[in-house]
């Protein structure tokens, strides 16, 4: 990696090149990583949108859809797609670029597949400092879409500054179950293909619950792939911004980075590859205990 400061610099131009080079080198906590992160200022005011709802519920058509509307705009956008990742490689499976294909060569936009790598919140570990290499790049906004594994996708609200959660008509009676989980950490609901059947009553049934909330979260009926409702979505994300960006909220979401960060740090000292070197040997033991192997990891590094 050349000059840290070099590496900013290039980073607030809007340098392509530099831009994806510093995102691999976090993702990888390649050489100099922890350097280029330490020296990143953090008073850019960049709204992190988090993108998250059930599979199958069109999380990456809304996405495109936003982009499409915000380049009318004259917006430059990031986005980092959290792909599920193979258990045993941790490469990406699917590759949210390739349903994005018609902003791929558009310069106002960054798109980025993360693998997961097994993290069963569907944010990888290193979203969050890639986030705010992002945050210094010149970007107007940044789109985080999770993969979307069920009540687990509510770590979402600990990195964006708006959590649209999307679903579909088809949900049912599952909207009930979510006032555990996924209503309390949504800033917007995104009804989307609203053009199918049930989806007004879908709606309705979803306003009900959000007017026992504490707080007012708006719902958007959208059908994505005809671009329909996404100026209003749009509309309300930037109301939403406006609202959130500076409020208690923000000290929250620092501190639950912070509290994530901390973590990862501690975790580091026992990588995923060590654990498998060790332990395909450690198995093979006839007295072999997994808990007092992870008791005794515990002792050795606390």
């Amino acid at each position: 990696m050349k000059n840290i400061q070099q590496c900013i610099d290039d980073l607030n131009a809007g340098d392509i090149r530099s831009i994806a080079k510093a995102l691999s080198a976090v993702e990888n906590k390649s050489e100099h990583s922890q350097e280029l992160l330490k020296e990143l200022p953090f008073k850019k005011n960049v709204p992190i949108v988090g993108i998250t709802g059930p599979p199958g519920a069109g999380k990456s058509s809304v996405v495109n859809a936003c982009i499409h509307e915000l380049l009318k705009k004259d917006k430059k956008v990031a986005i980092l797609a959290v792909d599920p990742s193979s258990p045993f490689n941790y490469g990406s499976l699917l590759g949210d670029r390739v349903r994005m294909d018609s902003h791929f060569s558009n310069d106002n936009v960054f798109i980025r597949s993360v693998a997961s790598r097994g993290h069963l919140g569907g944010l990888s570990t290193r979203i969050y400092e890639m986030a705010d290499v992002l945050k210094n790049a010149h970007f107007d906004y940044i789109f985080i879409e999770t993969v979307g594994v069920g009540q687990s996708e509510v770590e979402i609200a600990g990195i964006a500054d708006i959590t649209a959660v999307v679903l579909v008509p088809e949900a049912g009676d599952e909207i009930q179950t979510m006032k555990s989980g996924v209503m309390e950490i949504a800033n917007l609901f995104v009804v989307n293909k609203s053009d199918r059947d049930g989806a007004q009553a879908y709606t309705q049934n979803l306003l009900k619950l959000v007017h026992t909330l504490a707080h007012e979260v708006p719902v958007v009926n959208t059908t994505a792939i005809k671009n329909e409702g996404i100026n209003l979505l749009i509309k309300k994300i930037e109301n939403l911004q406006n609202q959130t960006i500076n409020t208690e909220r923000k000290v929250h979401l620092l501190a639950n980075r912070a509290w994530q960060l901390l973590s990862s740090k501690h975790m580091e000292v026992y990588e995923y590859k060590f654990l498998l070197a060790e332990l395909r040997d450690l198995q093979k033991q006839t007295n072999f205990n997994l808990y007092r192997y992870i008791n005794d990891i515990y002792d050795k590094h606390s």
